[in-house]
């Protein structure tokens, strides 16, 4: 199995959105997805067949799409990964728009030694401040 540094981060930005999709509208179509992304429809269609052969999403004879339990997989890292950079970029101070950016872009590179170290930080940082908070 690939893990997500294997299938590129256009593909990881397509799977991160088709969940993000998901939980805005309860379903995902191509035509969402080029919305969402701001990429043309042919770029979806292309990268959907591939998604599709490679295992990661279905998709029903009506154009809905259905990421499998194996996209799934990549799709929620992704996700997690830029919801939780985004909040430690804006609690250091950053723009929330620039948060967004920068998450986007380092979800995607980021090491799993460095995020890790990155959320046991965030963590140790709000149990000080709950304690704090209390006293």
């Amino acid at each position: 199995m690939k893990n997500s540094n294997e299938i590129g981060k256009s593909a990881e930005d397509y799977l991160e959105s088709m969940l993000i999709l998901k939980e805005k509208n309860g379903y995902v179509r191509s035509v969402d997805i080029a919305g969402f992304l701001g990429v043309t429809k042919p770029s979806v269609s292309n990268a959907m067949k591939r998604l599709r052969e490679e295992g990661y999403i279905e998709m029903d004879h009506s154009g809905f799409i259905t990421v499998t339990e194996k996209g799934m997989e990549i799709a929620d890292k992704i996700y997690t990964r830029h919801k939780k950079l985004k909040d430690f970029f804006v609690a250091l101070g950053v723009d929330p728009a620039i948060a967004e950016d920068d998450a986007c872009k380092i979800e995607h590179d980021i090491s799993d030694e460095t995020f890790d170290a990155i959320c046991s930080h965030i963590d140790k940082f709000s149990k000080a401040n709950k304690t704090k908070k209390k006293q």
